[in-house]
């Protein structure tokens, strides 16, 4: 079996997704890819006669309840299609599971993870290699704003701009979500999204658009989302960097493996999700040189742009690091809880590989 890859492309009303997954269609399948994109389910739901709008809180519930169950079990299928075919395969969802919970209220949504036994880190997480989300047109681009190529679409440009950061909220603490904002030109923001694709294949990209910082934090940081991270580098004669990523909390984690080549004008980074005993299994070729990394990471959403803010715990460095990536190099807009001690980007002392050196084998 070649390697799957599972994305999810969500984003507010009228953000461009049905013409950037026929363009991840056509795009992917030229380099070799075969390519599924799976519908929306909510537009499917609506257009079979569902009415979303009920106030008939049981019926809602069933529906949203169904809509989930559908959802988990739609993306199962189509994995085993992939998986049994000969080529590197793409799955690519038009939405994925916690789109279902911006729509709902927390208790609803606390409910329905009750009465799967199922919890966020499991449903957001674990379930997709990387979410990308395309920006409501009603936020930066509004006179292309519209509702006119959209029976199903009823919200105001206020009112979209309201979903979009409900979306982008459901979705923060993913480790590789990436925010498309709306661009000069809506080709270049298509652009944007086949490249951040690219980068979770593996396709050459360029490094310059990774900003790093040493930062101390000085204000409450809104809509948080934390995590811990325990990252281990392995022993590799081929790569320049493999590591192991354990990423979760309270007891329920998800396990990485990457691999990573570098230089002076790209980066090719692997990486696949493994189970808990493949992580236990490959952290018999630690490398002892290095120390296994413990971090907080911090996630949140500042002025569109996806922020990580890490503490670290072990080795104890006493240092915090706030990273961002974007397609393009461009200003970033940091926000007033975060004070810049130093912009870090692209000094080999702060990467992690080197941090976790064990001081006794500094030469």
């Amino acid at each position: 079996m070649e390697k799957l890859t599972k994305i999810v492309l969500t984003g507010g009303p009228c953000s461009g997704k049905t013409t950037a997954l026929a363009q991840i269609k056509e795009y992917f399948s030229n380099l070799g890819f075969r390519v599924f994109i799976l519908p929306e389910l909510p537009t499917m739901f609506s257009q079979a006669g569902v009415n979303f709008l009920t106030s008939n809180k049981s019926y809602f519930y069933q529906a949203e309840e169904s809509l989930i169950a559908l959802q988990i079990e739609m993306e199962y299928q189509f994995e085993k299609i992939a998986k049994a075919q000969e080529k590197p395969a793409i799955i690519v969802c038009d939405r994925g599971v916690m789109d279902i919970s911006a729509y709902l209220s927390e208790d609803v949504w606390q409910a329905m993870l009750d009465d799967r036994q199922s919890n966020v880190v499991q449903l957001r997480d674990a379930r997709y290699d990387a979410v990308i989300h395309m920006v409501t047109a009603a936020n930066g681009a509004e006179k292309f704003y519209t509702n006119a190529n959209n029976e199903h679409r009823s919200e105001n440009i206020e009112q979209a701009r309201e979903l979009d950061e409900k979306l982008i909220n459901a979705w923060t603490g993913h480790p590789r979500l990436r925010i498309v904002g709306n661009t000069e030109t809506f080709s270049v923001k298509l652009n944007n999204v086949l490249s951040e694709i690219s980068e979770v294949l593996g396709v050459p990209q360029p490094i310059e658009a990774e900003r790093k910082y040493l930062v101390e934090v000085i204000g409450e940081i809104p809509n948080a989302v934390e995590n811990d991270i325990y990252q281990t580098y392995l022993v590799s004669d081929s790569k320049d960097e493999v590591r192991l990523r354990k990423r979760g909390k309270e007891g329920s984690y998800v396990y990485f493996y990457t691999e990573k080549e570098l230089s002076d004008t790209e980066r090719i980074e692997t990486e696949r999700q493994i189970t808990p005993r493949e992580y236990v299994t490959l952290l018999e070729d630690a490398d002892s040189t290095r120390e296994t990394i413990y971090k907080k990471r911090t996630c949140f959403v500042w002025e569109r742009q996806y922020f990580e803010l890490d503490t670290f715990i072990n080795p104890n460095i006493g240092i915090t690091i706030l990273e961002i990536e974007c397609v393009n190099e461009g200003d970033v807009n940091l926000p007033p809880f975060i004070k810049v001690i130093e912009d870090v980007t692209g000094r080999k002392e702060y990467y992690n590989y080197n941090l976790a050196k064990k001081q006794e084998s500094v030469v």
